[in-house]
């Protein structure tokens, strides 16, 4: 289970997108995410008829480190770590693992 996964609301907390928020479009398992709207670079495209791709400079998001992003707290706005605890399950049903902020100690998974 991983603290920070596909869809997540996330905020960067360095680099020269530091304070942008967005959401996580996807998690590399090379330890990078990649976030909507977050670092983008130029990129020089030359044409491909074949493929129908016109040339020239496009935008494209890169991945970033995934330590240079924390989840996003709904409560206070700002970013927050991420922790891991066992719910008790009603029943017979087997404790449930969820991701909790440190903060205040809600759950972030329902």
């Amino acid at each position: 289970m991983q603290k920070i996964r596909k869809g997540d609301q996330v905020v960067v907390t360095t680099g020269k997108d530091k304070g942008k928020k967005g959401t996580v479009l996807r998690v590399f398992e090379e330890g990078k995410v990649l976030v909507e709207g977050v670092n983008r670079v130029k990129k020089h495209q030359r044409p491909n008829p074949v493929k129908g791709l016109t040339g020239g400079i496009t935008d494209k998001e890169m991945p970033l480190a995934i330590s240079n992003v924390m989840l996003l707290n709904p409560a206070t706005g700002k970013g927050d770590r991420v922790g891991f605890k066992l719910l008790a399950a009603q029943g017979k049903e087997t404790p449930r693992k969820v991701r909790y902020f440190k903060s205040n100690g809600e759950v972030v998974d329902v």
